[in-house]
């Protein structure tokens, strides 16, 4: 079996087979946020901070951090945002940027072993990241792509992946610490892209016994109910044999989906992390209050909650007398 470990300076993830599936935090990266863009740029991270908090708080085992904003100094961004991140928070990062001096400056200040997001299937790419993977000791996500585009064959990705971990280990890099992206494509303009994924997954599992990851929101994009697209891709993506996701942890159907996928497949013994994240507190407590903010509605309703709204309605019936009856 496989395991891919990734590290902050106190405390250590692993991805793998026999595992419970790694969440990546999404949120920071300004593409497509207008307003944390513009933030980051004029060198105000307070919304960097919060949203490395929040993801920790609601289920997060890693955040992808990203500085991708245009006409900005991204290596001195990313770099400055790695240290606040790692100041505040010890789950391991993904350091995420596609400017090779960008990845250079994130992994020169971070303390652990991080993950780089990204190297594809491109000779450029290759002899640009890969010596830098090796050089800082990190692990790497290989994306299933190469100079001829994204293939719809699932057979052609899986081709690119193969000579990524075989390029990888020219280098040093062991096939543990290649984490392959199969590509996820908006399956409503794809309407094979779940299945291709699923196959691809398991193939690289199998065959090439490599760690998986992908961008789990791509699956839903341009379609109503994004929240419940994405919960159900990553159930079955779990089941065909994916071992992690960089997603958002904010959004609970995600977090259910994950956690009830982890208790299915094995991965959560004796229940004890669904049972600690969503037991139901006893009625009237703190805690209720505290599951409800979390899940942005209402408090949940089970059997405690219902029996004491039935003793108290046949107590106002008893002291009114019954139907028909006159006071």
């Amino acid at each position: 079996m496989t395991d891919t470990v990734i590290s902050s300076a106190t405390r250590e993830i692993v991805i793998g087979f026999d595992r419970p599936f790694v969440i990546i935090g999404e949120r920071i990266n300004p593409t497509g946020r207008k307003i944390l863009a513009a933030e980051m740029a004029a060198g105000d991270f307070s919304r960097v901070e919060a949203d490395a908090r929040a993801q920790v708080e609601a289920g997060a085992h890693m955040l992808d951090v990203n500085a991708g904003i245009p006409l900005a100094d991204e290596p001195a961004i990313l770099a400055k945002a790695v240290q606040l991140v790692q100041s505040i928070t010890d789950v391991p990062l993904s350091i995420d940027s596609s400017i090779v001096a960008a990845l250079e400056a994130g992994l020169a200040v971070y303390k652990g072993k991080a993950l780089v997001n990204s190297v594809t299937g491109e000779e450029e790419r290759l002899q640009a990241v890969l010596p830098l993977v090796k050089k800082h000791g990190a692990a790497v996500i290989a994306i299933s792509n190469d100079e001829t585009g994204i293939s719809e064959d699932p057979d052609v990705r899986f081709a690119v992946a193969k000579k990524i971990v075989e390029r990888a280990a020219d280098y040093g890099i062991p096939a543990s610490d290649v984490v392959v992206d199969p590509l996820v494509m908006p399956i409503g303009a794809i309407n094979q892209a779940g299945v291709q994924v699923m196959k691809l997954v398991h193939r690289l599992r199998t065959e090439l016994k490599v760690n998986t990851s992908c961008g789990a929101s791509n699956i839903s994009f341009g379609l109503p109910n994004r929240d419940g697209i994405n919960a159900a891709f990553l159930t079955m993506a779990i089941a065909a044999g994916m071992t992690s996701a960089i997603t958002n942890p904010m959004h609970l159907d995600v977090i259910r989906a994950v956690m009830g996928a982890d208790v299915m497949m094995g991965h959560d013994p004796d229940c004890a992390r669904w049972i600690r994240r969503f037991r139901e507190p006893p009625p009237g407590s703190a805690a209720v209050a505290g599951v409800a903010g979390a899940a942005g509605g209402e408090a949940p309703r089970g059997r405690r909650e219902g029996g004491a709204r039935r003793r108290a309605a046949q107590a106002a019936q008893a002291a009114q007398g019954s139907p028909g009856t006159q006071s």
